[in-house]
């Protein structure tokens, strides 16, 4: 082919078809001098790819004219063949099995200039060629870009916000995951549809990661934090005040980022989430130690006082720290491992970073499993309860028990109370929970009592959490299941821990009055962990005392015996005498302990040195004297 688009001699001007009806002389002409003037950059491309024509605005768009175009391959010139799947699909339009194709380009003017140019590539019907046409729209991205930096970062601190920082972070992740691919199966990772519009493509694209990936860990770090007691410097200095706050931290975050090398790698990114929550992530993550000197590199610059144009302000965080392998972790499942730890952090005591620990992770979904499972378990009767016995210190015999219940769960198998009594009370389930081993310990009870009748018939000790007392008619309760059972009031004891009963008004000191009133015993568990306020004592309707077991396990054997614990416990039994209370010491272990309890005057014992809690059926052998107790 030769010539220049100007002529007769000029093939057919794109656009016209040759036939079905013929076009006139003056309208080639026309269609001509159409393409010859358009200010849309085009070229007139044959089946091999080949510039059949161009116009000048494609010339002057490529630093040159349209004629030097002719002959050259259109792909090099506005670079199609940068990735595979941008050149198969040109190809299949070149072909016929393709009517459409469009793309964005980034390209070089010969003076320097980066330009983004849209390229279209249509056929030409009836002709064998395809139009190609390349559109400017260097200010349409301008524009989009300058849209999108304010649709993803926040105003007041000027850092990528939650948007940004997700679509990183799942950037990364993606990146890390098709890299871990490719590594083990040599595969190419996924790249995106070649005729996706570039101005709506993420710039933290998979292959845009992909291009530097060199020194990669495959590993992501997360430090996310919020500031402790942010919210009472809105509420009492205002909201202006506070971002002026928020700004100044974000400033000392990118500083220790900055400090940290992150920069300079670009494998950092430090966003607002929200609030006064803020995140670093760390891609290419070397260790947890390199996360932990980010911590306390935070720490340290948010403990130095803020200067606000004279309002001088002091802060600190709390922040949680997790590390994992890129692979196989999902944006979700990282941000709510950094949610746990960061509520770890502030339940340890606030200005501190916690490192995020599977174990203790691994028990609070425990925790979450068991509340959620804890209300129909009493329904499906997966509970049940044992016996500790009570013995008398002086005589030996077995005055009274116990009731210890068990969670019998179908998948963690045996717990014992500590396990999932805190919960119940949190949720609201220990009133039914504790309604059930009330009218349960009851019955036994009065079980013992007719199956083996003797002078002195065992009590029962129930524990009542102080919700039960508050959340329920307690002494309606009570009054209800002895009169089901026909155990006698006085063979029943509850036991309250020292911190509930501690300045007990209104309406749980009414319902403890009316308990005792009834016959009920009264105990305080635990006595001596608490408050120790023996004040209280003679207010409040008590009949025992137990001593907690931290002072029994004070009396050691008598070559290393404490003689401050002996002290204090003969005058705590001294003082409960005088107020007409008998004491219970727990926790005994051994017949040396015992020995030293009874010389001091305590009247009851609890504990291994006797009998672990037991079933029923064993306590109805201690009572029959077929099984003796350890002593």
């Amino acid at each position: 082919m030769s010539g220049t688009p100007e002529g007769p001699a000029h093939p057919e001007p794109p656009g016209i078809p040759p036939a079905r009806p013929a076009l006139t002389e003056r309208e080639l002409r026309d269609y001509r001098a159409a393409f010859r003037a358009s200010r849309l950059a085009m070229a007139l491309v044959d089946r091999d790819g080949l510039v059949v024509a161009a116009n000048d605005s494609l010339g002057a768009l490529l630093g040159t004219d349209g004629a030097a175009l002719r002959e050259q391959a259109a792909a090099d010139l506005v670079d199609l063949a940068a990735d595979g799947r941008t050149w198969h699909a040109y190809r299949e339009v070149l072909r016929g099995r393709r009517s459409r194709f469009r793309c964005t380009r980034r390209l070089k003017h010969p003076d320097g200039r980066k330009l983004w140019a849209e390229v279209t590539v249509a056929p030409v019907p009836d002709t064998g060629r395809v139009l190609l046409s390349v559109a400017d729209i260097s200010e349409r991205r301008e524009l989009q870009a300058r849209l999108r930096h304010l649709q993803m970062h926040d105003p007041v601190t000027r850092l990528p916000n939650r948007a940004l920082f997700f679509e990183r972070l799942s950037a990364a992740l993606e990146c890390a995951a098709a890299e871990s691919v490719e590594a083990a199966t040599g595969a190419a990772g996924p790249t995106e549809p070649a005729g996706a519009p570039e101005p709506y493509r993420s710039p933290h694209s998979y292959r845009s990661y992909r291009s530097h990936s060199h020194g990669r860990t495959g590993r992501i770090g997360l430090c996310y934090l919020d500031l402790d007691g942010f919210k009472a410097v809105n509420d009492t200095l205002g909201h202006r005040v506070g971002d002026r706050l928020l700004a100044a931290v974000a400033g000392r975050l990118t500083e220790c980022a900055d400090s940290a090398g992150y920069t300079r790698s670009g494998g950092h990114l430090v966003a607002r989430l929200g609030g006064d929550e803020f995140a670093v992530l760390v891609e290419d993550s070397t260790g947890t130690e390199q996360l932990a000197d980010l911590a306390r590199s935070v720490l340290a610059a948010l403990e130095r006082p803020f200067d606000l144009g004279g309002q001088r302000l002091s802060v600190s965080a709390s922040i949680g720290v997790v590390e994992r392998a890129a692979p196989g972790t999902t944006a979700t499942g990282l941000m709510q491992a950094a949610d746990t730890t960061l509520y770890w952090a502030k339940a340890d005591g606030k200005a501190r970073w916690t490192l995020f620990d599977p174990e203790r992770n691994a028990h609070r979904m425990t925790r979450q499993s068991l509340s959620s499972t804890l209300r129909p378990a009493v329904e499906r009767g997966e509970f049940a309860l044992e016996y500790q016995p009570l013995v008398d210190l002086a005589g030996g015999a077995v005055r009274g028990v116990e009731a210890l219940v068990r969670w019998n769960h179908p998948q963690f198998g045996v717990l014992p109370p500590n396990r999932f009594v805190a919960i119940a009370e949190e949720d609201g389930s220990i009133v039914e929970l504790g309604r059930w081993v009330l009218r349960t310990a009851c019955e036994q009870a009065r079980q013992w009592q007719k199956d083996h009748p003797r002078e002195r018939p065992l009590f029962v000790s129930v524990n009542v959490a102080v919700r039960q007392v508050w959340d329920s008619d307690l002494v309606a309760d009570v009054a209800g299941i002895l009169a089901e059972t026909g155990l006698a009031p006085h063979l029943l004891q509850l036991e309250l821990t020292e911190s509930a009963v501690m300045g007990s008004a209104g309406r749980p000191l009414q319902a403890l009055q009316a308990l005792s009133d009834m016959g009920v015993r009264i105990a305080i568990d635990d006595f001596g962990t608490g408050y120790s306020n023996l004040a209280y004592l003679s207010r409040l309707p008590v009949s025992v005392l137990k001593l907690d077991g931290s002072f029994v396990r004070g009396f050691q054997d008598q070559e290393h015996a404490n003689p401050a614990d002996e002290l204090i416990v003969e005058a705590l039994v001294q003082l409960a005498h005088r107020l007409g209370l008998t004491v219970t010491a727990e926790c005994v272990e051994t017949a040396g302990q015992a020995a030293r309890l009874r010389r001091i005057g305590c009247d009851t014992g609890q504990g291994w040195l006797y009998s672990r809690a037991v079933a029923p059926e064993r306590i109805a052998a201690m009572i029959e004297g077929t099984t003796p107790l350890r002593v």
